[in-house]
Formats: structure tokens, C-alpha cells, sequence
């Protein structure tokens, strides 16, 4: 992992906290168990513990996954920090929380847990639908959760307006499509999942990536972070008639404060039968 890595994960906590449904988080809140049993797929630098505990949930076990040790060993020490918690074998405690890292591989670190929920935000449309959902019932306790939100559904919007928009958003969705296992429409593929399979589809929700400058300033570190959204653009597009200008337009008003971008997701929560 590098310090950009790092500065990305941190840089979208505020995006992605605007971008969350909040009805889809409330029926979560009204669904869980007391003293909860929570896994985390993908958890990156651990941001969802602090959201965790802001939304009430105090007691219990988190244990989040990534493939990255690095990261992994960034979110110890961030969230630990962060949180002023307790340190107990393996992780750390906050009010009645036990909180711990793992370096593993997600689709198969959770097997036989018999969790009342897997978090796997912005995870779906980085891995085969099915093979995750199979993966996180595998992971979950009778009528368990699987919480799944920010899953990008391939709508990509830059403003303002550039005449080589069409041809590098569909070179940018094509990349993404081209990657095993991923899927551009992550998000409508997991709702269809979850409506065919046995358990319920409990809510869902559209849960949009929305940064735009506020008086020529981007809020918090945003401005990080779609520098670097630009920057897994410009790694799918450099054969594309018009990317060189795109992306130094983008660049410059990224720079002076007038890019706006949207990425449009879904969440949603699926209890498994």
C-alpha cells in the first residue's frame, strides 16, 4: 500500500457518508440483533467501525477482512487511534465492541462464521455476484444480513459537459467489464440475485458518489479523491481519440475548483433464508 492508497480510503469517508441511504441503514438498525456479530468484506482502512459506533452499534465483535496487509495494518493502528480503544488480544475493545483486522481474501475468511452480518460496501462490483452471495450466506448465522452498500450500477457523470465524454465513460465502464470478475452494473445484477434467491430482499436504495466544489474549495480531502478517481480513468482511456484533452481539462478544473462528478450506486440489505 502507498500513502495514496491510504489518503483515497480516507479521503471518500465523507463521500461515501453522504452518499449512504439512510432508509436502507435505518431497516439495518431495526433488523440487528443486540450484542452483534459483524464481518466485514473488503474493509480497507476499518472506516465503517467509527460509522458503526456513531449509528449506535456498541456491542458485540467486528471482524474485517482485506487482501492488502498493508492496509490491514493501517486500520489497527488507524481506528485504534481514532477511537481511543482498549487493546485486547488480536484487536481492540471500544465501550462493548471487540474490534479486530485480518489479512485474508473475503470470499472465503468468513466461511462457517455464523455472523448476523457481512458489510460489504463498494465490494460487488469488484467480484462475481453470485460467488460473493454464496460466500457471505456461507458466512452468516439463520436469516443473517448481508449489508452491501455504495455497489456502482455504471453511471459515470463528469461536469462540466466535454465533447470526448461518451467515448472515454464507455472506454472507463468497458475496463472495468473487461477485469475478471468485475461487472460495470454490479448493483442491478445484485438486486436480481437477491430477489431469485431464497432469502429477502429487506431494502434497497440508490446511493450516489456526489463531490462538487463549494465556492471554488472541494469539502474535507475530496479534491484527493477524485484526483484519483481521474486516475483509474486515465489508466482505461490512453487509446481513446480525445482522452489527452479530457483529461487535461478535467485535471485544470479539478485544480481550479469547478469538476463535478457522480457515480451512481445502489445498497442494499438481503437476509439470507
Amino acid at each position: 500500500m502507498t500513502h495514496a492508497d491510504e489518503r483515497y480510503l480516507e479521503a471518500k469517508r465523507t463521500v461515501d457518508d453522504r452518499a449512504l441511504d439512510r432508509r436502507v441503514r435505518d431497516r439495518l438498525l431495526d433488523t440487528l440483533p443486540s450484542d452483534t456479530q459483524i464481518v466485514e468484506a473488503g474493509a480497507g482502512t476499518g472506516a465503517t467501525v467509527p460509522r458503526l459506533l456513531d449509528w449506535g452499534v456498541r456491542s458485540g465483535t467486528y471482524r474485517g477482512v482485506d487482501r492488502n496487509a498493508a492496509i490491514v495494518d493501517r486500520a489497527r493502528a488507524l481506528r485504534r487511534t481514532e477511537l481511543d480503544g482498549d487493546p485486547v488480544d488480536g484487536g481492540f475493545r471500544v465501550d462493548d465492541l471487540a474490534v479486530r483486522f485480518e489479512q485474508g481474501d473475503a470470499l472465503e475468511a468468513f466461511d462457517g462464521e455464523q455472523a448476523d452480518l457481512v458489510v460489504a460496501q463498494a465490494f460487488f462490483d469488484l467480484v462475481p455476484v453470485e460467488a460473493a452471495l454464496d460466500a457471505f450466506a456461507a458466512a452468516l448465522g439463520s436469516g443473517g444480513l448481508v449489508y452491501a452498500p455504495i455497489t456502482f450500477d455504471g453511471e459515470t457523470v463528469f461536469q462540466p459537459s466535454h465533447p470526448a465524454d461518451d467515448a472515454v465513460i464507455a472506454a472507463y465502464h468497458d475496463h472495468i467489464d473487461g477485469t475478471p470478475g468485475r461487472d460495470v452494473h454490479a448493483g442491478r445484477r445484485l438486486l436480481d440475485r437477491c430477489r431469485e434467491r431464497a432469502g429477502d430482499l429487506l431494502a434497497a436504495g440508490a446511493s450516489d458518489w456526489i463531490v462538487r466544489p463549494m465556492d471554488g474549495a472541494y469539502p474535507a480531502d475530496e479534491q484527493q479523491f477524485l484526483a484519483t478517481i481521474l486516475s483509474f480513468v486515465a489508466d482505461a482511456v490512453s487509446d481513446v481519440p480525445g482522452s489527452d484533452d479530457w483529461l487535461r481539462t478535467r485535471r485544470r478544473q479539478l485544480d481550479e475548483g469547478t469538476l463535478t462528478y457522480v457515480a451512481h450506486g445502489y445498497d442494499v440489505l438481503y437476509r439470507v433464508a
